[in-house]
C-alpha cells in the first residue's frame, strides 16, 4: 500500500469499509473491486479492511493477493459478528460501512449511503426484498422480530437485520462490546443506536440473490435476533417489557378483586392476590432495572449528530 494510495494513506480516511469473508473464494477480488472503483469515484478518502474469518476454502490466499487492503486472518471461524467488531475497532475512518462479500448487496452504492449520512448517526441500506432461502418461514419471523423491536424502541424500523449500513464511528464504539458473535450484531447495532437516542435513516436498496453458499440457519439464527432485541431493550428501556405485563396483571387482579367481592361477599379468593402480588412484582422489577440502566448511563456519551 502507498501513501499517496486513496484506498489509506498517511492520514486517517473519510471511510473506512470493512468486510466480513468466511469462505467467499471465487468472487472475494470482484466484491472488492465494485467497491474500490464506487469510492475511488466518490470525494472520499477511504479504506477497506477485510476480515478473513477463519475460511477453508482457500480465501485467506486469495485475499493476500490483492493489493491496497488490510488484512485481517482469524484461525478459526468466530462468527460475523466477531469479524465485524475487529474490523470496526481497526478502522481508521470516521465514518464505517458495513457490507458483505456475498454479492447481494449493491456496494457501488456505498458512497450515497456515506453522502446521506450527513445529519444523521446511521444510515441503513432497506432491502426491497428478500432473496434468502426458505422464505416461507423467514418472511413472517423477520417481520413478527421488526415489529416487536419497533415496539420496544418506539419507531418504525423498515429494515432491522440489513447488513449494508453507514455509522459514525465515535458513537458505534461505545458499543462494540455488546456485538453478539453471529449474525445477530445488525440487529444490535441497530437497537443501541436507537434506544439511545441516535438518529437512523433508511435508504431503500436493491437485494440480489447471494453467491456462494448461504450461512444463515433459520431456526438458531432467528431465536438469536428475537433474543438479542429483548436482552438490548432490557439494557436500555426495560420498562416497555415489564410494563405492559404489570399493567395487565394488575388490571387483571382488579377485575378478580371486583368479582370476588360481589360474588364471595367481600372474601378475597387467593389466586386473586397471587394476581396482583404478580403485577406489582412486574412493576418494581420493572422500576428497578430502570433506575440502574439511568445511573450506570456514562455521563461522557457521544453526542447524537445534528442536521
Amino acid at each position: 500500500m502507498t501513501d499517496t494510495d486513496r484506498a489509506g494513506g498517511t492520514s486517517d480516511p473519510d471511510v473506512t469499509v470493512v468486510l466480513p469473508v468466511f469462505n467467499e473464494r471465487g468472487h472475494i477480488r470482484t466484491e472488492i473491486d465494485r467497491i474500490r472503483n464506487a469510492l475511488d469515484a466518490s470525494p472520499y478518502t477511504y479504506e477497506i479492511v477485510v476480515v478473513d474469518d477463519g475460511s477453508r476454502d482457500g480465501s485467506a490466499e486469495e485475499l493476500r493477493d490483492i493489493e491496497h487492503i488490510r488484512l485481517i486472518i482469524f484461525p478459526q471461524n468466530r462468527g460475523s459478528g466477531a469479524a465485524r467488531r475487529a474490523g470496526t475497532h481497526a478502522a481508521r475512518g470516521r465514518v464505517v460501512v458495513w457490507t458483505d462479500a456475498d454479492m447481494t448487496y449493491p456496494n457501488d452504492e456505498i458512497p450515497r449511503l456515506v453522502k446521506e449520512l450527513d445529519g444523521y448517526d446511521q444510515v441503513v441500506g432497506a432491502r426491497t426484498s428478500e432473496q434468502g432461502t426458505q422464505k416461507a418461514l423467514r418472511v413472517p419471523a423477520k417481520w413478527i422480530i421488526r415489529k416487536l423491536a419497533s415496539y420496544l424502541v418506539e419507531k418504525p424500523i423498515p429494515d432491522l437485520n440489513s447488513g449494508m449500513r453507514a455509522f459514525r464511528a465515535d458513537v458505534a464504539r461505545q458499543y462494540l462490546h455488546l456485538l453478539p458473535q453471529g449474525f445477530s450484531h445488525v440487529t444490535t447495532i441497530t437497537m443501541a443506536f436507537l434506544a439511545n437516542g441516535y438518529s437512523i435513516k433508511y435508504v431503500p436498496i436493491e437485494y440480489s440473490t447471494r453467491a456462494g453458499k448461504s450461512k444463515f440457519h433459520w431456526w438458531r439464527d432467528t431465536k438469536n435476533y428475537l433474543v438479542q432485541v429483548v436482552r438490548m431493550v432490557l439494557s436500555y428501556k426495560p420498562l416497555r417489557v415489564f410494563l405492559p405485563f404489570s399493567t395487565t396483571l394488575l388490571a387483571l387482579g382488579l377485575a378478580k378483586l371486583g368479582f370476588d367481592w360481589w360474588n364471595r361477599d367481600f372474601r378475597l379468593a387467593a389466586n386473586t392476590l397471587l394476581i396482583l402480588f404478580a403485577g406489582l412484582l412486574f412493576l418494581g422489577i420493572g422500576l428497578l432495572a430502570d433506575l440502574i440502566v439511568r445511573v450506570a448511563k456514562p455521563a461522557d456519551e457521544v453526542e447524537p449528530a445534528s442536521l
